[in-house]
């Protein structure tokens, strides 16, 4: 067996520090500090992690120098770097983009073309499935076009015209055909981002009535008649209403049918409980976190720490919870943190610099790393109990039985402790606001 320690403490200038740990057989008499890992005890599969590749973060990248360019796909995509392969991608513009555009402008979408994406987001995507061909994709509208909304804008909600259900779910097949000729095969779509938010970027507002009528009468239909196999998920908003909503929503044997599983953001705080539940309810749908940022258009260096913990805390929750996918918002941004059509700036792990030869590597580029880097596409969760609740805990075995488990303290405390595995015992410190990754070989 062979284990290896990847720590990340911000306070002592460690960023993935790896070193090689020694362990002990495990002896009964240890009864004290004790984390116990169960690799017998196996629950949810994880599709994997990624991000979003919005036309900021192809606009961002474009601007940077080649060798920057291939530097930052490689670490995300590659099998040596973040092995990203399950990213979202925005169904026309979003405020993460340079500006607000649709695919059509005529009621028979006779003018439909995906041009607009061709330019920024297409080329990112094919270069990311160059690294890593297993590439899944994830794509939400923000807005259906002006003229099939109740407020004939992109922008401030509205809702889809009753009269457009039909022309919408024509409209968003066509994008899923015109990706294919493309070489982009789209795995899952969401009806809608946030379908619960009037923002005053593009949106669209849906009750949970509205939600599913469109997704099993119309969109479902339209997709079953053109042969299309990208599987539909629900909500797409926030995690405190992702049970009631889900509930409301799949009460008939056409939506258990029709949907194959739910999208949420973290924006409204933890609620793991909202996951838990629902993936017990729904054992057979997916659940994918599927946005989350920090920042918003504040850079402090003193907010460094804060804003990775945001990111370790709430992964680990929602792993724990029985997600099977984690989705960042934006990939890459520029350093202001954009570019954005309405100023809506905010963070992102990986930010170009203000010269534009070199990139900005924040400190939840590297938290994110202790997850993905060692858990696995379809790497399964496994048991484990802890002696306090000071010590955030998930541990994962890959395919190749090889096992990760991180360990993350967000206290002002040290905590010592007791890993036992197996018959397998190693005594280690985890120091404050500090996070680390075990890698366990056999």
């Amino acid at each position: 067996m062979k284990i290896t320690k990847i720590e990340t403490n911000y306070k002592r200038k460690l960023f993935w520090s790896t070193t090689n740990i020694s362990s002990k057989s495990y002896s009964e008499n240890i009864e004290n500090q004790v984390i116990n890992i169960y690799p017998q005890i196996t629950y949810s599969k994880l599709i994997g992690f990624g991000a979003s590749l919005t036309e900021a973060t192809g606009y961002a990248l474009s601007e940077t120098n080649l060798s920057t360019y291939n530097e930052i796909l490689s670490e995300y995509f590659s099998k040596n770097g973040f092995t990203y392969n399950l990213c979202r991608l925005p169904i026309g513009s979003c405020d993460f983009s340079k500006s607000s555009y649709a695919y059509s402008k005529k009621e028979d979408l006779s003018d439909f073309s995906i041009e607009d994406d061709k330019k920024y987001i297409i080329p990112i995507i094919k270069k990311a499935l160059e690294i890593n061909p297993n590439l899944k994709f994830l794509a939400s509208p923000w807005s259906p076009p002006k003229f099939m909304k109740t407020n004939h804008m992109r922008i401030l909600g509205g809702k889809l015209k009753k009269e457009h259900y039909s022309t919408w779910a024509n409209y968003i097949t066509k994008y899923l055909i015109e990706y294919k000729k493309e070489g982009i095969d789209i795995d899952y779509i969401t009806v809608q981002n946030e379908p619960n938010a009037t923002q005053i970027w593009e949106s669209c507002t849906y009750s949970p009535e509205e939600e599913i009528d469109f997704a099993v009468n119309y969109l479902y239909q339209t997709f079953q008649q053109q042969k299309i196999n990208t599987k539909i998920l629900i909500w797409d908003h926030n995690k405190e209403k992702l049970f009631n909503r889900v509930q409301a929503e799949m009460s008939t044997n056409a939506a258990l049918e029709a949907i194959s599983g739910f999208a949420f953001h973290w924006y409204s705080g933890d609620h793991f409980e909202n996951i838990k539940i629902t993936n017990e309810i729904f054992p057979s749908k997916l659940l994918i976190h599927s946005e989350g940022c920090t920042g918003y258009s504040h850079f402090r260096q003193e907010d460094e720490v804060k804003n990775a913990e945001i990111y370790a805390h709430d992964i680990l929750g929602d792993l724990n919870a029985g997600i099977n996918g984690f989705i960042d918002w934006n990939m890459v941004l520029t350093y202001k943190g954009g570019p954005n059509h309405k100023k809506n700036y905010c963070n992102s792990p990986v930010m170009i610099s203000k010269d534009k030869n070199s990139c900005i590597k924040n400190l939840s580029y590297y938290y994110i790393g202790h997850f993905c880097k060692f858990i696995k596409p379809n790497a399964i969760r496994i048991g484990f109990s802890r002696y306090t609740d000071q010590i955030q805990i998930t541990a994962f075995k890959n395919i190749d039985n090889s096992i990760a488990i991180v360990l993350f303290n967000q206290t002002d405390q040290n905590h010592e402790y007791n890993l036992c595995i197996k018959d397998t015992l190693l005594h280690d410190n985890l120091d404050s606001h500090a996070i680390v990754t075990y890698f366990i070989n056999y």
